[in-house]
């Protein structure tokens, strides 16, 4: 059948449509996104506020009439932190059901963390055995571990790119204060959760997923989207490293120049640079390889499971 999984993102909302069915792999066939940026759309109270909504209203018709377009059958649509955390989320998401009939799913951060987990074991097989998987997200950082398609360990931090630009670094170019600021806040936030993984002992392979990622390794030389799914992508520590006082020193319209960057995240790559390194640290990885299935495939997996079970 022809599902569309409809993201709610920090950052974007993008309907990613495929042919699927149990036991085979998900094909994409269409991918519709706009940005919009609801992480940074809060205000004081915490609240979406009503331009917002009504942009977020806007987009998910746009999307449905995509989906209609292209033949989907059935729509699987969520929603993650930036909706999650929204003081008004119950009318946002009352009103996002009124006005367009869709029944936004909103995942906690241990479920992103679960789905994303088994989009990476699916990818990347039994074979390599323990896994540590790394997403960072407009508005959260997830870290999963484990052995099997269900993860021993499943952690979400509110350490998103979109989020701790908006919140740690508002000059352009960044504040070194803020910077060293923003330095010590993420590492202490990292640093509570690595021994609750530690306990499980050291992965065989780490892996990282999101834009972010995709972005950083790119830079580090990894190959271009254009090249295919299927060529290996890594990030090396000491790459990362070398960039993020490259990063801190630029404005945001030069880092919008840098290969693999987009204009719409070039603002926030250096928070999510600084997650990454932290994160990297912390963990003690040397290398991690870029997944490029992440939540949006799990959702669809877990569709699929379910399917196939009934």
């Amino acid at each position: 059948m022809r599902l569309g999984v409809l993201d709610v993102g920090s950052n974007t909302v993008h309907l990613l449509v495929v042919d699927a069915h149990p036991g085979a792999r998900p094909l994409p066939a269409h991918s519709h996104k706009a940005e919009l940026r609801l992480a940074q759309l809060l205000d004081e109270s915490g609240a979406i506020g009503s331009d917002g909504v009504d942009k977020l209203i806007e987009t998910v018709q746009d999307a449905l009439e995509a989906a209609e377009d292209k033949g989907v059958e059935a729509m699987l649509p969520f929603a993650t932190s930036a909706v999650r955390e929204a003081s008004n989320a119950d009318d946002v998401l009352a009103r996002v059901q009124a006005e367009t009939g869709v029944e936004l799913q909103v995942l906690t951060g241990a479920e992103e963390a679960r789905l994303t987990f088994l989009a990476a074991r699916r990818w990347f097989g039994w074979s390599a055995g323990k896994l540590l998987v790394l997403d960072i997200g407009g508005g959260s950082l997830e870290i999963a571990y484990g052995l099997d398609e269900e993860p021993d360990a499943a952690v979400s931090l509110p350490l998103g790119a979109g989020r701790l630009t908006a919140g740690w670094l508002p000059a352009d170019p960044a504040d070194p204060a803020d910077i060293k600021a923003l330095r010590r806040h993420v590492r202490a936030q990292i640093a509570r959760t690595v021994g609750e993984f530690s306990r499980f002992g050291a992965p065989d392979h780490v892996v990282a997923t999101s834009k972010t990622f995709k972005q950083l390794a790119r830079l580090a030389g990894a190959a271009r989207s254009t090249d295919g799914l299927y060529v290996q992508r890594e990030l090396k520590r000491r790459s990362l490293q070398d960039w993020v006082p490259k990063l801190a020193s630029m404005t945001v319209g030069e880092r919008a120049e840098l290969p693999g960057v987009s204009p719409g995240r070039a603002g926030q790559l250096l928070a999510g640079a600084m997650v990454a390194e932290g994160a990297m640290d912390l963990f003690g990885v040397e290398t991690l390889e870029i997944c490029p299935w992440a939540l949006r495939e799990g959702v669809i997996l877990r569709r699929l499971d379910q399917m196939e079970s009934v």
